[in-house]
């Protein structure tokens, strides 16, 4: 018997959920919360709470929630790389940023063309070690959750930071990128267009690129329109189904394209990210508070590199 957090939209949702499983609320007190980073080593979660400038941390042996790191920059989006470091977006930095195994900080990225990125907003780490971001205005737009400030690129774009440290602008036909994410095998790139903040009737959808060996994109079709309030940050499964934020809660997408399910959360999601000893527990920052679900379904590994 499946609980109230579930919504089943295609039969084929009910094989990634359980029966007799609960939404978790398992802390309240973010302005906005963002961005979690699951550590499977410590096993604890990071996430922003942006404009309050902190990061928090879920222990997730004994449930307890401590400040991270305070202030922030204003940090977003996060990811781990495969040294298990920290990979941090900054609004107030205006880069991409890493966190050393000795608490250092290296900025990654910080210029485009001699210019000062926008605000980084989510970032994901490719298996060969390139670091894939978001760089749309939302951190410069006000002093709310960054310093207001004009744009110096004039546009927003999607940035693949090689490892040698060459950053290239792969995608800048987008209004406002958002959230994104691989397939299992790296193969597809999704990314979140949340252009309706800014233009009047603007895009509110996913789109799909194919991804070359060298890490150009082709392709880029609409591959979902969200249906309640924005889409913002998505993961993936093993079997590349798509966990997508939306105004009323989590939306899984079949890699079809079919909305199959819905995880019905009392307050608007931002980003979530899997966790646990088998990745299958979901996290997700809502607002104000972060919530937690078991699912039948793992978070895709990132693959071993070539």
């Amino acid at each position: 018997m499946l609980t109230a957090a579930f919504e089943v939209l295609d039969e084929r949702f009910e094989s990634l959920v359980f029966g007799n499983v609960h939404l978790e609320k398992l802390w309240t007190g973010s302005r906005w919360a963002e961005g979690p980073a699951y550590f499977p080593a410590g096993r604890y979660l990071v996430w922003s709470d942006i404009p309050n400038d902190r990061l928090m941390r879920y222990d997730e042996t004994d449930g307890s929630v401590s400040v991270f790191r305070a202030p922030a920059n204003n940090e977003n989006g996060h990811t781990v790389d495969r040294e298990g470091r920290l990979v941090s977006c900054e609004h107030r930095g205006r880069c991409v940023s890493r966190t050393e195994h000795d608490g250092r900080r290296t900025v990654l990225a910080s210029h485009y063309d001699g210019k000062r990125l926008n605000s980084p907003n989510d970032v994901v780490v490719k298996s060969d070690g390139s670091v894939w971001f978001t760089d749309p205005t939302y951190g410069i737009d006000s002093d709310y959750e960054g310093d207001a400030a004009p744009s110096e690129i004039g546009a927003s774009y999607v940035y693949r930071l090689s490892r040698e440290g060459e950053l290239a602008a792969v995608a800048t036909d987008f209004v406002k990128p958002n959230g994104l994410a691989f397939s299992p095998d790296e193969r597809a790139l999704y990314v979140v267009d949340t252009g309706a903040t800014h233009v009047k009737n603007g895009p509110r959808h996913i789109r799909r690129f194919a991804v070359s060996p060298h890490g150009a994109l082709s392709g880029g079709e609409v591959f979902a329109t969200a249906t309640v309030g924005l889409f913002d940050g998505l993961r993936l499964d093993t079997a590349g189904h798509i966990w997508t934020s939306a105004g009323d809660g989590v939306h899984c997408y079949h890699p079809d394209g079919t909305l199959i399910g819905k995880i019905n959360v009392p307050e608007v999601v931002a980003n979530l990210c899997f966790g646990g000893p088998k990745r299958n527990r979901l996290y997700i920052c809502a607002t104000t508070s972060l919530y937690a679900v078991y699912l039948r379904s793992q978070g895709a590994l990132r693959p071993d590199p070539a």
